[in-house]
């Protein structure tokens, strides 16, 4: 006797709104959904839906694309006027490129080609309602929150280095998150109850560098075992790179390293920005991180995400953005990328006045990101202030030695100090206050 197939019950199930004009399909895939444990409610048609929507909000709606009167992007167009932020996943026979683009640029959930494969389903469903039991989400990688094909490509390799303590370099544009990716493979793989320290390489001379990494209360010293992030690594001096390598070979400290680089990983050894040595050492395991404008399947994702998020830490009763503002999102090229889209995203919440917001709002957001962008001297003179902090704390406010560990004479330190209105004397007291502690 030949069995049936098993249908795989979900640990969550879920209250599913199922829209097909085809009556056999609308049964076919009831049974299948109701048999992993979902909740399901049909409607024979987009009018219909519209109208059972006027009596419940369900978890989800999975409707066809190509329906007589309203179709598919018709009907989530409506549900996003009347029921913002509630996912939709489209499925149509009719599978093509336009459709998927299109369905994506307007914000809908996912995509699904008839016949539908029930663990493609069954997985779109669980992601698409992960919001609703977030205690559940145990992915290694949950904090990246991604589902597109290039993205799902780079986290299967990714994976392969949360499986062993193996030096990696992963490079990408800024912005697009490769100090959270370092973080989650980190957390991921067996060193993850040791230390993960960061240090950005572009941002201080090679004596604070060396101070730093190698000495004795240095990063390299003070954390066996653990895991060095560096930025930026191809600004890291020649020098440095080979203390670094001879670290890194030294089996006592049992020292991982993490790199990054927002140059592709070729130029940096065709341009002798990396050591040879250093560099195979690193490339072994070599990550790309695709620009926002790469991944556009995950926009809607992201942006839904980052909209709970900011409307929970803000209180705003702020809970979509309408279809019009959806495309805006999904057709600015995002320079910035993600951390582009964290800041228009929080001004929309924070200066939205209704609970959908609009299109004029999201143009609003991006002309002002655009704007935003500091003059040369501006950046410069943040830059020069920080770094002085830095030093200072770092020299526990004795001005000689801040002075020497930023390569200046106590003069010109003085005048820089001066400039930027620090006290040499409130760092002596921060750290006298932090050592009584």
């Amino acid at each position: 006797m030949k069995l049936m197939p098993e249908i795989k019950r979900t640990n969550n199930p879920v209250n599913l709104l199922l829209v097909d004009d085809d009556p056999s399909l609308l049964k076919l895939l009831s049974i299948r959904l109701e048999s992993a444990g979902h909740q399901v409610t049909t409607a024979i048609s987009g009018e219909e839906a519209l109208e059972n929507l006027q009596h419940f909000t369900p978890d989800l709606v999975l409707s066809d694309l190509r329906m007589n009167e309203l179709d598919g992007l018709a009907l989530f167009a409506e549900i996003q006027k009347q029921k913002p932020g509630l996912p939709v996943i489209i499925m149509t026979a009719h599978g093509t490129i336009p459709d998927a683009v299109e369905a994506t640029r307007q914000g809908v959930y996912g995509f699904l080609t008839k016949p539908v494969d029930k663990n493609e389903l069954f997985d779109l469903i669980e992601q698409a309602t992960a919001h609703l039991n977030p205690a559940q989400e145990t992915s290694w990688h949950a904090p990246l929150l991604a589902r597109s094909e290039i993205m799902s490509r780079l986290l299967e390799q990714a994976e392969k280095a949360t499986q062993v303590d193996i030096n990696l370099l992963i490079t990408g544009s800024a912005g697009t998150g490769k100090k959270l990716l370092a973080q989650c493979i980190h957390q991921a793989g067996h060193q993850k109850d040791k230390d993960l320290v960061v240090l950005n390489c572009s941002s201080q001379p090679e004596d604070l560098l060396a101070f730093e990494l190698f000495d004795d209360k240095g990063m390299v010293a003070n954390h066996p075992g653990g895991t060095l992030y560096l930025e930026e690594i191809n600004n890291l001096p020649n020098s440095l790179q080979a203390q670094l390598l001879v670290a890194l070979q030294n089996k006592s400290l049992g020292l991982r390293l993490i790199a990054s680089s927002r140059l592709p990983a070729h130029q940096l050894l065709e341009e002798d920005l990396l050591r040879e040595d250093l560099y195979y050492l690193l490339s072994v395991i070599s990550l790309h991180l695709p620009d926002l404008h790469e991944r556009s399947e995950d926009l809607p994702l992201l942006v839904r995400h980052l909209l709970q998020q900011t409307a929970q830490e803000t209180g705003k009763k702020v809970t979509g953005f309408s279809p019009e503002a959806m495309q805006l999102l999904a057709a600015a090229p995002w320079p910035g990328n993600i951390r582009q889209l964290i800041k228009v995203v929080e001004q929309c919440v924070a200066l939205s006045q209704t609970a959908t917001i609009s299109s004029s709002q999201v143009a609003a957001a991006l002309d002002k990101e655009t704007r935003s962008l500091p003059s040369l001297n501006e950046a410069r003179s943040d830059f020069e202030k920080k770094y002085l902090i830095k030093v200072l704390k770092l020299a526990e406010g004795k001005v000689t030695e801040a002075a020497r560990l930023a390569g200046r004479n106590r003069t010109d330190f003085y005048k820089l100090l001066n400039k930027h209105n620090l006290e040499a004397a409130r760092f002596k007291e921060e750290a006298k206050r932090q050592k009584q502690d």
